[in-house]
């Protein structure tokens, strides 16, 4: 077999770091701050659409100043969320509320408009939508509103051409002047609005695989989220991956570069250039470190001493309880031990019920710990028609029932995904050698 030519491989790369850019960045402008990577993008336009169409049904947009991978939701609870840059505060209904009234007057917006002039269309789209705001006079109120508005600026929605957005939160509201792309404007919002009674049926339908059925849908459970568990699947999925798995590893190292690591419990794709997550751990700042040493106490903790093959008996082990009272005790431990001399901010370290649902909250984005409990869902919680009525609890499960039954709400589960962050490993030697394709008999973690 020849091996590919300088040329080949210089073209694979290009097409390598621009698929990954725009699945980073759905939303990259030859303005912006992917500016030099955008000519890529152009350059092998049709190529990429060919390929994200035919692995994960996105569409992507190519214009000469913009392109715009529309990609899918994963339905109600699994978005990935807007943050404050300056703060790494989540985006609040209110925001969100104020960035969609913003969208809605822009984009038919003249090119250029004076800041006030859009705040007070951005009142009156409230009034003919039927929203209440609060009074846009207020400290906090106009904070909220600039943390939108800046978020258009980022997007290059908007161009501030003279002034800022931030004056809209000073204490006497300046002024600023503003340069409108329409365009873009309009390519920001990817679901099915005309379809859509209300937000929550849009989150619904946004998640909705159509014809690719399981195989699109775990594509994007397994591309979009730090790790899928089996027990995040229905039967038809679970069964299209276990056949599959190989294969699907094949093509996302292909395509994005990731590196499948299979296990019983589930596959989860590995960036070894660490460009692709929203997401870090270990990472900076007072809760992610916290995290951090919580989740390896708690499998030090909570892994069983023997726990011999994952899939004895036709159990699988998703995840194990945690025990009532054994978070608040061990985030004390930590603060004992830690917080003090690690300069753990003084808000985490007087609010500890406020501090451990911040950690809490980063592990489940994290996909490495889950609040039990079964919720029913009509397969993912997506329009009629599609999957099957089970109970998500995402607890421990077996295979034949990977949903789990019965669980307490209010209990927390560890997930499998966390032994990764185990401060000791022990390899114990294999009796037997699983078949390679057999997600049931891969080693445990």
């Amino acid at each position: 077999m020849p091996l590919p030519s300088a040329h080949d491989v210089a073209l694979a790369a290009e097409r390598h770091t621009a698929a990954r850019l725009l699945l980073a960045q759905p939303l990259v402008t030859g303005a912006g701050p992917h500016s030099d990577a955008f000519p890529l993008i152009r350059r092998h336009a049709d190529w990429l659409a060919q390929r994200f169409q035919q692995v994960f049904g996105y569409r992507l947009l190519v214009e000469a100043s913009y392109a715009r991978l529309f990609k899918a939701g994963l339905g109600p609870g699994s978005g990935h969320r807007l943050e404050r840059p300056s703060t790494g505060t989540p985006f609040s209904p209110r925001t969100y509320a104020y960035l969609s009234l913003a969208l809605a007057v822009l984009v038919t917006a003249p090119e250029q408009l004076l800041l006030s002039r859009l705040v007070a269309d951005l009142r009156a789209a409230a009034v003919d939508a039927g929203i209440e705001i609060a009074d846009t006079g207020r400290q906090g109120e106009r904070r909220t509103l600039a943390a939108a508005l800046r978020q258009l600026v980022d997007w290059g929605v908007l161009v501030e051409t003279e002034g800022h957005v931030a004056a809209v939160a000073e204490e006497r509201a300046g002024e600023a002047l503003l340069t409108v792309d329409r365009e873009i404007a309009r390519a920001v919002v990817a679901g099915p609005l005309a379809q859509s009674r209300d937000g929550a049926d849009l989150v619904r339908r946004a998640a909705d695989p159509g014809f690719g059925g399981p195989r699109t849908y775990v594509r994007w459970r397994l591309v979009e989220t730090p790790v899928v568990h089996l027990d995040d699947l229905t039967d038809a999925e679970r069964e299209w991956l276990r056949t599959r798995q190989r294969r699907e590893a094949q093509a996302f190292s292909e395509l994005l570069g990731l590196e499948a690591e299979i296990r019983a419990e589930g596959i989860a794709l590995v960036d070894t250039e660490d460009e692709l997550t929203d997401l870090h751990l270990p990472g900076t700042g007072t809760v992610a470190q916290a995290a951090l040493l919580l989740v390896e106490r708690l499998v030090d903790r909570l892994r069983p001493e023997d726990p011999g093959h994952p899939a004895v008996g036709g159990r699988l082990v998703i995840g194990v309880p945690v025990p009532d009272g054994l978070l608040p005790a061990l985030l004390d431990e930590l603060i004992e031990e830690y917080g003090r001399r690690s300069n753990w901010q003084r808000g985490h370290l007087e609010d500890r019920d406020g501090f451990l649902a911040a950690v809490l909250d980063l592990l489940v984005r994290m996909r490495l710990m889950a609040p039990a409990g079964p919720v029913r869902a009509e397969g993912h919680g997506l329009p009629e028609g599609y999957g099957e009525t089970v109970a998500d609890d995402r607890s421990v499960t077996d295979v034949s029932q990977a949903r789990g039954q019965g669980r307490t709400d209010g209990v927390w589960i560890l997930l499998a995904a966390a032994a990764r962050y185990a401060t000791t490993v022990a390899v114990k030697p294999r009796t037997d050698q699983p078949p390679a394709d057999d997600v049931s008999k891969e080693s445990p973690r």
